[in-house]
């Protein structure tokens, strides 16, 4: 067996899934569970919820074991609020199931939770994760879990009693630990507990006595009742509901409501046999979903709590962390738009689920690549160590499924600078490329995807107008009139030595070459202080005349793009 240096995080969960799943009935699959709420667009930090489960089912499949991912989709759940930008008369289905509430204006689907649902979907599918979808809206008004309602009502005074050691006096869970948490996630986790339901849900109690059952009106749809009255030898129920409907039920016979969260959750541990279902920092506090789940599950259901780890919130580059009650936020999709599937797979591979990170759509995105790539080229050369390579091998595919790869991985900070400059021209592109390195050249774009497509999108959503790259039209002949004879002599020889280095590789050596060549000293000589402010002044005198700025894409790709000619014409006095 593999040392624990040897294993990562994925690993020796799965090690622990695997030995749990023996214990409570061995040859039975093992059940993997997340968790998902369409009432909004479904994020980046909801993807952690998903993709943590994900790679440890698909390591306790690699061993060889029978396992299930399953999604549950909170469908069921009440609409709580209207999301800004949605018309305000949506209010009149606040209450209501996510399932009955018209889709958002121009949504093709048949309802909310269905709209939320499809772009999440199709982002899992890009991602390659298998699993089982599981309606809470099919199963309750199924009539699946009856006998578990029946249960948790029949069980109702041990379920308040349970609780009540977690109520504060104001009636709601305490305020989440943030003990071991760095700043943000600590910040993160109070406002997530504030705003998430983990806190401050309903919990059944009332005024008329602990009920953990909560029915949707029979007239107007919503959520807005109050069970006053239980007989447990008949199920009948009675409630009443803020539009003035009052209506006595057979539960045995009815399937039009679910139980409160903090009872629904352990249910369905009990009911599906989860074995490992990882949650966040706003769901481990005291007095908080999974904490007290533990204890009505063993207590009122009889099955045990499944290993459930936190996960660290998901941040964004530039942005603040994400939450779902801020409307617009980056979702799979988005980032699916900017970045090959196998890169954003391993993002979440690579820390462990206690570790926040931060999803680039910044220009930080390119050093996330550059990372990504040297890691593809330590494991096409075999230099990896076994953590890394697990997480390489988890990111580029699956027990079942490989992800599609780009053939010729080019740098994507080149690729956007060539994308930049081109903008966007496919002929351009293509010729760029090929110029690249003339002993492989780059045939079709093919070869660059879809890598490619990702970039172009990056660079038609994410560079800033003012970060754009613009040839100058004409040479700045006043400038080259101020030139003093060094840097006369520095362009004579970029300009002599294009022919020659026309490629990635040459262009960058001759870049870097001719500051030393000015100085005397021979192109092997390692820079010095003194060395790279030469350099420096050589590469921003470059840019102003190509570009009229003194940054801008790397220069060597940048003189790919120029063509010879053109650079010939704006950089000779």
């Amino acid at each position: 067996m593999a040392s624990e240096v040897d294993r990562d995080w994925v690993d020796r969960y799965a090690g622990e899934v695997i030995a749990e799943a023996e214990r409570r009935a061995p040859g039975k699959p093992i059940v993997c569970a997340s968790g998902l709420s369409p009432s909004g667009p479904i994020h980046l930090g909801n993807l952690r919820e998903v993709m943590t489960p994900h790679l440890v089912a698909d390591e306790i499949k690699r061993r060889g074991h029978d396992v299930v991912h399953i999604i549950s989709w909170d469908d069921y759940d009440r609409f709580r609020k209207v999301p800004a930008g949605i018309d305000p008369s949506w209010a009149e289905h606040i209450g209501k199931p996510l399932t009955s509430v018209p889709a958002p204006p121009g949504s093709s689907h048949d309802n909310w939770a269905e709209h939320f649902k499809a772009a999440m979907t199709q982002s899992l599918a890009e991602l390659g994760v298998e699993y089982r979808a599981i309606s809470q809206t099919q199963m309750y008004t199924s009539g699946a879990y009856r006998e578990q309602i029946l249960l948790a009502m029949r069980e109702r005074a041990r379920i308040d009693d349970i609780l009540g050691r977690y109520r504060t006096k104001a009636g709601v869970a305490a305020t989440p630990s943030t003990k071991n948490l760095d700043e943000a996630d600590a910040a993160a986790a109070v406002e997530a507990a504030a705003g998430s339901g983990a806190a401050s849900d309903d919990d059944g109690e009332t005024a008329t006595g602990y009920y953990p059952y909560k029915p949707y009106c029979a007239q107007c749809g919503t959520d807005f009742t109050t069970v006053v009255a239980y007989d447990d030898s008949t199920t009948a129920l009675t409630y009443t509901c803020r539009c003035g409907h009052t209506e006595t039920v057979l539960l045995s016979e009815f399937n039009r409501g679910k139980l409160v969260w903090k009872v629904d959750w352990p249910m369905r541990w009990a009911y599906e046999g989860v074995v490992f279902e990882p949650s966040g920092v706003d769901h481990q506090s005291p007095g908080s979903s999974f904490v007290v789940g533990g204890q009505i599950v063993t207590e009122v259901f009889g099955a045990p709590q499944p290993i459930g780890p936190m996960y660290a919130f998901v941040g964004i580059s530039g942005m603040a962390k994400m939450s779902s009650s801020r409307g617009a936020v980056p979702t799979p999709a988005d980032a699916l738009e900017i970045m090959e599937a196998s890169l954003l797979r391993w993002l979440y591979v690579r820390r462990r689920p206690n570790q926040s990170f931060k999803v680039a759509f910044d220009q930080e995105i390119h050093r996330l690549y550059d990372e990504w790539d040297a890691l593809e080229r330590k494991v096409s050369a075999g230099a990896t160590g076994p953590v890394d390579r697990a997480g390489y091998d988890r990111a580029v595919g699956t027990a079942a499924v490989e992800l599609p790869r780009t053939p010729r991985p080019v740098s994507y900070r080149t690729l956007a600078s060539i994308v930049d400059i081109t903008t966007g021209q496919s002929d351009q592109i293509l010729r760029i490329l090929s110029a690249m390195d003339p002993e492989q050249p780059i045939t079709s774009l093919a070869e660059v995807r879809p890598r490619l497509d990702k970039v172009q999108r990056w660079v038609e959503t994410q560079l800033p107008a003012e970060q754009r790259t613009r040839v100058r039209p004409e040479a700045d002949k006043e400038l080259l009139a101020a030139l003093d004879d060094d840097q006369r002599k520095s362009l004579d020889l970029l300009l002599g030595g294009l022919d020659e280095h026309w490629s990635l590789e040459g262009l960058t050596t001759l870049l870097y070459g001719v500051p030393k060549t000015i100085a005397g000293l021979p192109p092997d000589t390692k820079p010095t202080p003194e060395l790279k402010v030469a350099q420096r002044n050589f590469f921003a005198l470059v840019y102003r005349l190509l570009v009229g700025r003194d940054t801008g894409p790397r220069l060597p790709t940048l003189l790919l793009a120029v063509g010879a000619d053109r650079a010939r014409e704006l950089l000779s006095s």
